[in-house]
Order: C-alpha cells, then structure tokens, then sequence
C-alpha cells in the first residue's frame, strides 16, 4: 500500500468508526454514496471512513479516518448496497482534492500509524476494568448483552467493538480512532465509559465537544 499521496474517495459519516480488523456493515442509500460503491467495486474496492467536524455542507473533516476494503456486498433494488466494510490502516487527510464525482476525494498518508504491526496484550488489569465498566455502563442504558460472547473476544476486537457500538460522541469516537495503540485506546474507553454513564445522571447530557 503506497504510504504517502495516496488518493482516497471518502465516506464520511458522524459516528461510524472503522479500524484495522474491524468489520462496519453499512447501508448504503444516497445517490452520491452508491456512486461512491459502484466506483469501489470497479477498482480496488476499498473506501475511506472519515467523521465530519461539523454540520455544514459539505463538512469539513478530521484529520484521521481508516480505510476499508469492501469485503461483503448485497445489491439492493433501487441501486442501494448493503456492504461489509474490513478495516485495513488509518490514513491521515493531507488535502481535499477538487473532483467531478459526486462523492469527495482526498489525498492521504499511511505514515506513523503502525496498524499492520502485531498489537500488544493488554494488562490483565486493564482488561478486567473494560468488562466491569462495559457492564455498568450497559446496565445504566437497558442494554441486554451477551457477555458470554463479549468474554471470548480477544482484547483487539473486545476494545474496538465496544468503541465502534457505544453511543459516544463525534469527539469521543475520534479521540478512540486517534489513540496510538490498542493499550491507549483501552485506557480511552474506561474513562468515556465512565464518564458517559455518570452524566446519564445529568440533566444537560454531557459532551466531550
């Protein structure tokens, strides 16, 4: 994969995290994103999960998103596309650059990620405090787990896959995307657990925007 100046055509969507090994199913319905799929489909298959920043149109963007590769597709009627997406690196925007398609293209850098590297274990401690605050934190929502499931995923797809489901927002879910390693991401996500299921208790909703 080239690492610097590569082209990528973008998604981007608030709330959708994607990282390296992971797996995000996407429904795909608006004209641009199905123009977005189709051209996938013809070349590489792969497209850039990115969160916007802000509401406006278009929005500006993050700097860092990751790229997925188009590992499952269903073709809807109407031309829409169920797709499974599979994570493969993080990507750092570089520039927008100025195109005729209806959906957005920038040009990236692979550099300074370490996402194809083998992702170190997390401590036996850390790795209890996710489970206990996962638990807390889904009792506090209603939520109905099965945590028999959740006890056998490793620790990558355990911290990736709470981080990709839970209801935090645009702020949180970059910072969980931009956190160097597993371990850090980890560290991340107790601290947000905690702190979101306490300001459940507030009458404002608290934001880390």
């Amino acid at each position: 994969m080239q690492k610097v100046g590569s082209r990528l055509s973008i998604f981007p969507l608030a709330g959708a995290l994607l990282f390296p090994r992971a797996h995000l199913p996407l429904h795909i319905f608006e004209p641009r994103y199905r123009a977005l799929v189709t051209d996938a489909l013809a070349r590489d298959r792969r497209i850039a999960m990115i969160q916007p920043r802000d509401l406006a149109e278009p929005p500006a963007l993050f700097e860092v998103g990751c790229v997925g590769h188009i590992s499952q597709v269903e073709k809807l009627d109407g031309g829409q596309f169920n797709i499974v997406l599979e994570g493969l690196t993080r990507f750092r925007l570089i520039s927008e650059i100025d195109v005729t398609t209806p959906f957005r293209q920038v040009e990236a850098s692979f550099i300074g990620f370490g996402d194809e590297e083998e992702q170190e274990p997390l401590p036996s401690i850390l790795r209890a405090e996710i489970e206990r605050e996962s638990r807390r934190f889904a009792e506090s929502r209603g939520y109905i787990v099965d945590w028999g499931a959740v006890g056998r995923l490793d620790d990558e797809a355990l911290v990736n896959g709470i981080a990709q489901i839970a209801p935090f927002d645009v702020a949180a879910k970059q910072a969980l995307l931009e956190a160097a390693t597993v371990p850090e991401r980890a560290d991340l996500l107790v601290q947000f657990l905690q702190f979101f299921r306490l300001s459940d208790n507030d009458d404002g909703g608290a934001t880390l925007q």
